[in-house]
């Protein structure tokens, strides 16, 4: 992937960092969950959840982002593993957490998951005033006015 898309994806998912997850193979529907981003770690995402979550229990996974501006797409494959460095758990905590998990991080039923990236397909629409006349007026927009798309490792 190119270094202009992977950085035009971080800067976005970092102003939006929801991502619908859901485990492969399980029959079971993609929650929304909030990433715990580090801009040093752009090869992991971390989650903060309950045990009883249906991610929980990790695994190959995929996750699906959607940015606020609907700018940035992407659809991110890797595995969910249960991130055991005290550290990375106290740098991650912050009051956006502790408003869903009040009894604190200390709380034995809340799990940190890292979602170790393996690889990722990334769409970024920047369309020009032109391309974007076109569509409110039903004229074809070329692809190649529409944004770019990478595949590979975010």
């Amino acid at each position: 992937m190119d270094k202009d898309t992977r950085e035009t994806f971080w800067k976005a998912f970092e102003d939006s960092p929801f991502i619908m997850m859901r485990l492969e193979g399980s029959s079971e529907h993609a929650e929304p969950m909030t990433a715990q981003l580090d801009r040093d770690a752009h090869h992991a995402i971390w989650f903060f959840l309950k045990r009883d979550n249906r991610i929980a229990a990790g695994g190959e996974a995929m996750g699906q982002v959607a940015t606020k501006g609907h700018d940035v797409f992407a659809c991110i494959s890797g595995v969910l593993v249960e991130e055991n460095d005290q550290s990375i758990r106290e740098k991650q905590w912050n009051t956006v957490v502790e408003s869903w998990f009040p009894n604190g991080k200390t709380d034995p039923e809340v799990l940190m998951l890292r979602f170790d990236i393996k690889d990722s397909e990334v769409w970024t629409a920047d369309m020009s005033i032109k391309g974007k006349f076109k569509m409110l007026t039903g004229i074809p927009v070329k692809p190649s006015e529409a944004g770019e798309h990478a595949t590979g490792p975010v």
